[in-house]
């Protein structure tokens, strides 16, 4: 009968001691996974450019918790689902906790409580907030070794639900919730987060979708004079504004396009095509592509428009998107 021994998992130092977790016993903790957190913290030091973006108004004499030390644990707890501020009233305790921030678990000192926590989040004006989103897309750029000579840049918003009346949540029909609608940006190659912008729970507009635009490209292009830049969104950020931006900024464009009796009528003839070359070869799926010149109402001129025709035994499934480069590399990437 073999007898099966737990190794233990080893940490970096903390202190001067070594971080060993083990299975037998002694300080228990439900959240052993924070030690990964911490050492991927330590190696991008996010903390620490977090806190060199934020004044500290207090009195150096008499700090207690260093700015890169709140936000730490404040950081860990809400990767750790620990999402209001008062639970650090009892995470401040935690072994664990007090290990991935670099305090021993029994002779450090605890971490910061809510009062403090709440102080920080509500110290920061916009210029503040501005440069703190500036820290992330610093970390992504500084993520490749070097200039790329092209990226693509995945722009979204997700739901945020809240549950009561917090300052800028408004109601969304679409989503039929009260709620924040924070726009995300990522890089399509990596799956890295580039920007996240937390916002009213409202579509946003073509000007303030152009505004977000327009900072970050000035901030990537500081750093990559020479990379070519694709953005790529759903439908409602192929506004009027934000496309004439791009094309008088050399910013190639993907975005998703409403289908209508014009754009239908348009690419008629190759739908017919595929439909009839799906059931002549017996397929169940064909695809195909089609492209046309097609002016919306809100355009100064006509734009490129790709559709992607799909035919099945069930029908046809159209969807456009308007566009500068070549399209079917993105479709088919999508």
């Amino acid at each position: 009968m073999t007898e099966d021994t737990l190794l233990p998992l080893s940490f970096p130092a903390v202190g001067r001691k070594k971080v060993t977790a083990a299975f037998d016993g002694g300080r228990i903790t439900s959240d052993g996974g924070v030690m990964l957190l911490a050492a991927a913290e330590r190696r991008l030091q996010l903390a620490d450019r977090l806190a060199a973006a934020i004044h500290d108004p207090r009195d150096p004499a008499r700090v207690t918790h260093a700015m890169a030390d709140i936000l730490r644990a404040r950081i860990f707890a809400i990767a750790c689902g620990y999402e209001d501020a008062n639970d650090l009233d009892r995470l401040r305790t935690d072994p664990a906790f007090k290990l991935a921030c670099g305090r021993l678990p029994d002779s450090g000192i605890d971490l910061c409580s809510q009062p403090t926590c709440s102080r920080l989040e509500n110290l920061p004006d916009l210029r503040t907030v501005i440069r703190l989103g500036w820290v992330l897309v610093d970390l992504w750029l500084s993520s490749y070794a070097a200039p790329p000579k092209s990226v693509t840049l995945d722009i979204d918003d997700t739901l945020d639900v809240v549950h009561g009346h917090q300052q800028l949540s408004l109601f969304n029909a679409h989503y039929d919730e009260r709620c924040f609608l924070p726009i995300h940006i990522y890089d399509a190659a990596t799956g890295r987060p580039v920007a996240m912008i937390l916002r009213p729970g409202k579509t946003p507009t073509g000007k303030e979708i152009r505004g977000h635009l327009r900072r970050l490209v000035r901030r990537i292009r500081a750093r990559w004079p020479t990379t070519r830049i694709l953005i790529r969104g759903d439908s409602h950020y192929g506004r009027a504004q934000v496309m004439a931006w791009c094309e008088n900024n050399a910013i190639d464009y993907l975005f998703g396009l409403p289908g209508n009796k014009v754009l239908q009528r348009l690419v008629d003839e190759s739908a017919d095509d595929i439909r009839t070359r799906r059931a002549l070869e017996r397929k169940s799926v064909l695809r195909g592509y089609a492209e046309t010149r097609y002016k919306a109402k809100s355009w100064k001129a006509e734009r490129r428009t790709c559709a992607r025709i799909e035919a099945t035994t069930l029908g046809l499934d159209i969807r456009f998107v308007v566009t500068k480069p070549p399209m079917q590399r993105y479709f088919n990437s999508r």
